[in-house]
Parts: C-alpha cells; structure tokens; sequence
C-alpha cells in the first residue's frame, strides 16, 4: 500500500510539475527518461532520438524485404512448389507477419514499454534469420536440383525447418512492427504545436526510410539471392538485425518514453461488464453526471482525459455511479464503474472499425505486388542486352515510386493544400487514405490491360500452351508498380497516422498493431480468393485463371476481380469516412 501511495505521490508532483512554470522547458504529454523522470524538451526526443529509431527500422526493413521480396521465387525454384502453392505460402506468411503484431502490441501497452518490447522481439527474429539461412545454405536441408525439367519435393524436415525459421521471424517482427513508429512519433510532444506539425513530417519520411530499404533489397539482395546465392543473400539480412539492435540502445539516452497504462483489453472488458450490468439504469440527460477522476491526469498511466461524446450511450452506463454503489463503497471497483475516458477508449475503437475495415481489400491489393506480379513478371521479356531482370526486382519502381512521392508530398502537396483546407497537413489523415484507395483502382486496371496485352500477343505467337515467356517487355509493368507506390503514400501513411492520432493515449500500440493486422488479414483474403478462384475456375479439369503455365489462364480476370472489389470497398470507405468524428482530449 505504502509503495503504491508513493507512487501515485510521485505521478501527481510530475503532472503538477508539467502544469505549473517550467511546462515550457518538459515535454508537456507526460513523456519520462529511460529512469522514468520527465524529460526537458531540449535534451530529448525531437529529430535527435528519432535518427536512431530510422537507423533501427531501416535496417529491420532491409531484413524483412531481403527475405520476402523473393521468397516466393525461393519456394518455386528451391523448394519446388508450384505457382498457387508458393503465392498462397506467401501471402500466409505475409499475414501472420501483420498478425502477430496484436502479441507485441498488448505486451508493450500492458506491461514493457514499446523499447523493451522491440528489443526483447528482436531474438526471435535473429533465431529465424539464422534458421532460413542455414536452411538455404546446408545441403542436406534443402531438396536436390531438378534434373529434365522433373524436380523432386522437399522432404517434410527440409520443410519444417525452412518454415519454422520463416515464422519465428514473423513472431519476431510482430515486437517490432506495432511498437517502432509509435515509438518515433513519441518523440514530439503532442501539446507543442511546432512539434505536432514536425510529428506529421515524422510519419511520411518514417516511410520513406521503410521503402530505401525496401529498394536495396528489390535490386541488390534480390541479384545477390539469384546471381551468387541463396545462403548468402539470406545472411545479409540476418547481419542486419544486428545492426538494428546496436542503432536501438545507441539512442537510448536520447528517447522520450511513455508510461504504460496497463491491459487495454482488461479495460474495454471492465466497460462492457459494468455496461451490462446496468442495462436496466435508466441514464441521465446530463453527461456530466459520469464519473470521472478529479486528479489533473486521467486514471489511466500515460493517458490524457478524453472528453464526454454522446455516441453509443449505452456503453455511457458503465460510468454511471448508482445510489447502492456509493453505499457501498463500489465506486473504485472498475468492474462496476468505470471512469469516462475508460468508456471513450472503447467508443473510439468502434468509430475506427468501419475505417479499419476497408483497409483489408487496400491491403490485398498490395499483396499482388510479392506475388502475382511477380508470376506475371517471369512470363515476360526480361533481358535487355546481356542483363536479365529479375522477376521480383521490377518492386524497384514501387519503391522509387514512393521515394519519389514522400518528398513531393511533405514539400510540395501539403503546403498547397494547406493554404485551401486550413490544415496543418494538408489533407486530414481520412482524405489522404481515400486518395490512395482510389488510385489502387487503377493501378490493378493498369495490371490487367498489362496481361491482356500480354495475352493476345502470347496467342499471335502461338505460345498459349508452351510454358515460356512471351516478347512483350517486362517493363510494361512499371506503370502498375507506381501507381501501387503512390497509392501507399497516401493510403498506408495516412493509415499508419491515423491509428497513431486518433488512438486513445494508451492504445497507441494496440491501434498500430489494428492498422497492421490489416495487411494480415488483407494477405488471407488474397489467399481465400485466389483458393476460391482456383477452386471455381479449374472445375470439371479446366485450366482456371491462374495455372502454372500462366500462357492458358486469365490472370487478366483475377486482376479486374480485385479492381472491382477495391472500387466497392473505396465506396464503402467514403460513406464511413465522412459520418467520422474525431477524439478530443480535455
């Protein structure tokens, strides 16, 4: 009890500390050093601290696109799969790898701080680096070369350690991934102006850093893997999440960090049960009369009060205080009642989830970039003179896309903008999403006229059922590549700032790891349609859209299927969207 006390002593001279006169030289967003004392803004935080966490996410990014940038070659020519097989491996792959970020996320909210939790995350990683490269450069851990076109499966070991190294690095990036740009943003202080117009730079060159590694390893990693070796084009990553590690604890003096506030689903769970057990109290008129602390900061470590919205009041019940309750002394159980910013935590979840929603088709849309057109890519003219393009190198362009895309929009798109819409950024977070939704429409138009072309000249040349590529030159594909670059520009940072902004203060994990099980869930719905596309389409022994001889097939239908399902979805977006009401802090 007394340790307790103390500590809630200290908490309160903290915050009165951040109130009173020297607020202008403490971070005023209850930020803490590495011991837990409030930061001064002029030693902490800011560009300083962030340059080490890019370091870090740069070289983790290096890493994770070295491995799935080509994987799905890797399966094909290595492990023997087949071109449904290898797509569907690594669309499964990729969504676990935006799945296990929920572990990372509710571990940094709840009890480690998002530092410990991407340093503590990076063992896994470095365990699963360790096995994929051993797998591809130990002989009797991989299957013998084809001979006559006739190639032989991987024993069920060489499989199970390939994929038990492919999954720990999924575990290992799911600590990281949630917990790393939140991280970053952490570093300016939300209540000083010229530090939250910084903060909006913050996300877009955190992108841009993101796709320099994607970059380095479509093209260099990508010809190392397919020119000098697998073994080695695996080990490269592996070293790199050392570096990621050292660039981490360099910053450490540096950081600005944020308490956690404990189990955010303990917290929606305590909201509903005291909601449902008053759902037969009769609710007053007078949001006021919600229970909420009189201390300066909210109940909740590391969080600001959340003003009152009169939105899905029913859950308005659980801060309700009854007469028995006071009689009792049941006012501090937070299972019977619960404070007003506890209820808003899970009022703004549920304004999120439609918009959360729609960015599981966006996502699906981008999984084709490390898988069909790729496939699509190998039956296509790849030399040009002696040199001959890798499949997978052709995401070069999305990345340069992107690359090209971040710096125009923070220096020249958002200034023009903002002298329309008022905006500090330009665009608000949910206009900049729509953006992108939209222009993926027509970068999966542009993939489909692409495989048309190819296609009719593929039926010209009498090619349809020889397995090899056709003349039509694979850079016809740059235009779809672009168009998905620019498309991320504006809808997966607009995403990634959204869930950061709009998050209730000790959720800021928890939302991030929402937006990136997004891309989890977009990558099994890629999975499921083309499982139900392949089921439907080679019916009755016919050749399906997508075989492994993509000369007979249609990938043409496949890439208007998702066409049209991304310009349903982008309606969907913009009906929620505009309905959206922002959080406010009191």
């Amino acid at each position: 009890m007394g340790s307790g006390r103390k500590d809630e002593s200290s908490s309160l001279e903290d915050a009165l500390l951040l109130q009173n006169g020297v607020s202008g030289f403490y971070a005023g967003d209850g930020s803490v050093d590495f011991n837990g004392k409030p930061v001064l803004k002029n030693k902490s935080g800011n560009w300083k601290a962030c340059s080490f966490i890019l370091g870090t996410f740069f070289c983790e990014r290096l890493a994770f696109y070295g491995i799935s940038t080509n994987l799905v070659n890797y399966l094909i020519e290595k492990l023997h799969q087949g071109n449904v097989s290898a797509a569907r491996n690594v669309t499964t792959w990729q969504g676990t790898c935006y799945l296990t970020p929920l572990i990372g996320a509710i571990l940094a909210d709840t009890y480690c701080g998002r530092y410990w939790t991407i340093a503590g995350f990076t063992t896994f990683y470095l365990i699963g680096l360790c096995t994929i490269t051993l797998s591809a450069s130990v002989p009797a851990l991989k299957p013998a070369k084809c001979i006559n076109s006739k190639c032989p499966s991987a024993a069920p070991a060489q499989y199970a350690v390939f994929f038990f190294g492919l999954y720990m690095i999924a575990l290992g990036t799911g600590g990281i991934k949630p917990c790393i740009w939140p991280f970053g943003a952490d570093q300016f202080d939300d209540t000083d102006p010229r530090e939250r117009v910084k903060k909006g730079s913050y996300f877009n060159w955190f992108y841009f850093s993101q796709n320099i590694g994607a970059i380095i390893a479509a093209s260099l990693l990508v010809w190392i893997q397919e020119n000098v070796g697998w073994g080695l084009g695996f080990g490269i990553p592996t070293l790199l999440i050392g570096f990621a590690i050292v660039s981490l604890f360099l910053g450490t003096p540096f950081y600005r960090f944020q308490k956690s506030g404990g189990s955010p689903l303990t917290r929606i769970c305590q909201v509903l049960v005291a909601s449902f057990r008053k759902r037969n109290v009769a609710m007053p008129e007078d949001g006021n009369l919600l229970f909420e602390t009189q201390d300066i900061s909210s109940a909740i470590k590391g969080s600001r009060k959340l003003e009152h919205t009169d939105e899905v009041r029913c859950l308005d019940k659980a801060a309700l205080v009854s007469a028995a309750e006071i009689g009792t002394g049941d006012t501090y159980d937070p299972w019977r009642v619960c404070t007003v910013t506890q209820v808003e935590e899970l009022k703004i979840l549920i304004r999120m989830f439609p918009i959360w929603a729609t960015g599981i088709v966006f996502s699906a849309v981008y999984a084709q970039m490390s898988t069909l057109f790729v496939e699509q890519g190998k039956m296509m003219k790849r030399a040009i003179g002696s040199f001959t393009i890798p499949a997978a190198s052709l995401s070069f362009f999305n990345h340069i896309s992107v690359i090209i895309c971040v710096p125009i929009y923070d220096r020249v798109i958002v200034p023009i903008a903002r002298k329309y819409t008022g905006k500090e950024r330009g665009f608000s977070q949910l206009q900049r999403m729509g953006i992108g939704l939209f222009i993926s429409v027509i970068c999966m138009s542009v993939a489909a006229l692409v495989e048309i072309k190819r296609l009719q000249l593929a039926k010209i040349l009498g090619l349809i059922h020889v397995e090899v590529s056709v003349p039509l030159s694979i850079l016809w594909q740059i235009p779809q590549y672009v168009l998905l670059g620019s498309a991320e520009v504006f809808t997966f940072i607009g995403q990634h700032e959204f869930f950061y902004e709009q998050a209730p203060d000790a959720m800021r994990s928890l939302c991030s790891a929402l937006s990136l099980l997004t891309n989890s869930l977009g990558n099994y719905l890629s999975s499921l349609i083309l499982t139900i596309v392949n089921g439907i389409t080679t019916e009755g022994g016919k050749t399906g859209w997508i075989p492994d001889n993509l000369n007979e097939g249609h990938l043409d239908y496949f890439f208007w299927l998702l066409a049209g399902l991304s310009f349903l979805n982008m309606i969907v977006y913009m009906v929620f969207a505009r309905r959206y009401k922002e959080k406010k802090t009191s």
